[in-house]
């Protein structure tokens, strides 16, 4: 290699380094940005974690000691006085403190709370349609029965996840109301609905019954038992 070959290779290793220098100072800032960003955000993720699940802790700590309460009415006062930082989480407290307001006697105040749950629009509709479903159970023929028949039918609509339920409670009030001929009916189409379960088709079966009425099972075959109701974490979104 002579003498020239070698100055050139020179320059140009000195223009590379030149340029690669100019880039790391003009172009370097977004690199330790982009290490910075990565790093912190990592970090803030851990942090979120770490505080749901205290957060999760607290909450149940908090569910246990009410649960340990003497009596119903300590333990739903109890529940009322914890604050749940996510909409599941405070309708499954929701739900526990109806079911000892209800079982101390406080029906009103049962009815109020479930009621309030079924408000919430930030959390899945079978929630709201289980708590729905339940103050209406829970008031029985205190409630009239025209309301009681306009409440059950939007329950008994179809994509309900309660539909057959509501149709089974709106048949009691056609028995209510001296109308055996329209509760046998309905229980019919429940005995055909292809969701029905075995416990709900037995019921059917024996008030079909019951009321003189003979039931027709067709090609309906009750469909498996299964929990399709959300968990209630407090880390679910």
């Amino acid at each position: 290699m002579s003498d020239t070959d070698s100055f050139i290779d020179e320059v140009n290793d000195e223009v590379r380094r030149d340029r690669f220098y100019f880039m790391l100072k003009r172009y370097g800032w977004i690199a330790i940005l982009a290490v910075v960003l990565l790093v912190g955000g990592a970090a803030w993720n851990e942090y979120n974690k770490a505080q749901t699940r205290a957060e999760a802790e607290t909450l149940g700590d908090a569910m246990f000691a009410a649960l340990s309460a003497e009596d119903t009415a300590a333990r739903a006062a109890a529940f009322e006085n914890i604050e749940a930082t996510h909409p599941r989480a405070g309708v499954l407290l929701g739900m526990l403190q109806a079911a000892e307001q209800a079982e101390a006697g406080e029906t009103d105040a049962a009815v109020a709370t479930l009621n309030d749950i079924g408000l919430h629009a930030d959390v899945p509709a079978i929630y709201r349609e289980i708590a729905q479903f339940k103050a209406i159970t829970l008031q029985g023929s205190d409630m009239p029965a025209n309301e009681r028949r306009l409440a059950l039918e939007n329950l008994a609509q179809p994509g309900s996840s309660l539909r057959l339920l509501a149709q089974e409670q709106l048949a009691m009030i056609d028995i209510e109301e001296n109308a055996p001929e329209a509760a046998i009916e309905r229980y019919q189409g429940i005995l055909n609905d292809a969701d029905v379960t075995s416990d709900l088709q037995q019921r059917a079966l024996q008030v079909i019954v019951a009321l003189g009425g003979d039931p027709e099972m067709g090609t309906a075959v009750p469909a498996p038992q299964t929990d399709t109701v959300p968990a209630l974490d407090a880390d679910n979104n």
